[in-house]
């Protein structure tokens, strides 16, 4: 039969609305779809060798889906539960944000999964020991299954979290089964300064530069190695992911990791100008594009962009602009007029981030000295020296030189514990 003109525009178009309305699928496979793509072998492995029961608990949060947006909770409490005798999902565990990555407090408490009833177990209390896992939170669990997303910088919280379970593995005889996940912002810049020795802390896991260029899975290994902890590790790798791509090319659907990290762009900067947070300048809010905006009520937008696009600073260029910040009291300058700059991202494979985020200290100290709270950028810079330098004027390119031949040794390092 012949179709008229009209009819084979019709099926024509009927064609096109179909492939624009199914999603096409992710490149790349993180390891909870590798797991499954298994049928849990290595947890199949892991009940072996705790004489056929196997307890687990998953440290997880929104961004812990696979690539059919089921909850890695879900499969792990419905399918493996299936497929491996003798395994039972028992407890949950939440970190910085919370379960649901909803929360920016001091402090979160413990609650119950509605959707499974599971108990969570939050490790973002109001003092550091309630931080780390230790026996009476691990007590009835055989091994955890880690699924978070790294945001490929230092001072990312889920790497200590890590780094926390690896040692509670050590001491405790509990398993760990780390599903790994991109890093968002690739897998090959390896750029600022190196943490010094016995700098570290919550926001400084190890001696490593802002922004390590490596996996989640990746430091997990390097955790464990150079700190000769001795858990008992498996990293279940990704499959399509390589080690140039941003987030925005594997496929993968962005899914907020915390709340004011809500774009590959925003995570780009976040190595950079999160130096600003817990300063005196705004730098993110509930409704703001949190770390591409940073301003208070003592600096001149225009001035300030002045001076930072005459930096010339590698990949990008700078807005002045006029706002007034949402949120609550722990924002700076929350509800009142303020002043400041929009980070334009133009090319970020040249782009520097911890460079940018010295040239933007660096900037709001020359221009107006004692207004701006330098001194608190060292809870995350960690190097007091060097904000000596920038406090005593000194040319941020000249500062980023002087930390390269530390950051070549740890790259020799990095090659070690790479896995893609």
């Amino acid at each position: 039969m012949r179709l008229s003109p009209a009819a084979m525009l019709t099926a024509i178009l009927a064609v096109l609305l179909t492939l624009i309305a199914t999603p096409a699928a992710a490149r790349v496979r993180t390891g909870i779809d590798v797991l499954q793509d298994q049928r849990f072998a290595q947890l199949k492995q892991v009940a072996a060798r705790h004489g056929g029961r196997l307890r687990l608990g998953i440290l997880a949060n929104p961004i812990s889906v696979d690539g059919r947006g089921r909850r890695t909770i879900d499969v792990l409490r419905q399918d493996a539960e299936a497929a491996v005798p003798g395994l039972k999902v028992v407890k949950l565990f939440s970190g910085e944000h919370g379960i649901d990555a909803a929360l920016d407090v001091e402090h979160i408490d413990d609650g119950v999964d509605k959707a499974s009833g599971l108990p969570i177990v939050s490790l973002y209390g109001g003092n550091p020991a309630d931080r780390r896992p230790g026996a009476r939170q691990l007590a009835g669990v055989d091994a955890v299954v880690i699924d978070l997303q790294d945001v490929g910088v230092r001072y990312w919280t889920f790497q200590t979290l890590t780094k926390y379970f690896l040692q509670a593995s050590a001491a405790h005889g509990v398993e760990l089964i780390l599903l790994d996940r991109p890093n968002p912002i690739n897998g090959v810049a390896v750029q600022g300064p190196v943490t010094l020795p016995g700098q570290e802390n919550y926001v400084t896991p190890h001696a490593e530069p802002m922004r390590p260029g490596m996996t989640l899975g990746e430091l997990a290994t390097m955790f464990n190695a150079e700190d000769r902890i001795g858990a008992k590790l498996t990293v279940i790798r990704m499959t399509g992911w390589k080690r140039t791509d941003w987030y925005d090319q594997t496929g993968l659907l962005w899914i907020n990791p915390s709340p004011n990290l809500r774009s590959p762009a925003q995570a780009t900067a976040y190595a950079g100008t999160a130096l600003l947070e817990g300063t005196n300048v705004n730098v993110k809010g509930p409704s703001e594009p949190s770390f591409l905006r940073f301003g208070a009520p003592w600096i001149d937008g225009v001035a300030l962009a002045d001076h930072l696009n005459r930096r010339a600073i590698a990949g990008v260029h700078f807005m002045p602009i006029v706002y007034v910040p949402a949120g609550d009291a722990h924002f700076p300058h929350v509800g009142q007029r303020v002043e400041g700059v929009e980070v334009i991202v133009d090319d970020r494979d040249r782009l520097d981030a911890p460079l940018l985020g010295v040239e933007a200290v660096s900037a709001l100290w020359k221009l107006y000295g004692p207004k701006f709270e330098i001194d608190r950028v060292d809870r995350l810079l960690r190097d007091r020296a060097m904000l000596d330098r920038i406090k005593a004027g000194e040319d941020p390119r000249r500062i980023a030189a002087a930390w390269q031949p530390a950051l070549n040794r740890f790259k020799a390092r990095r090659a070690r514990y790479l896995l893609y």
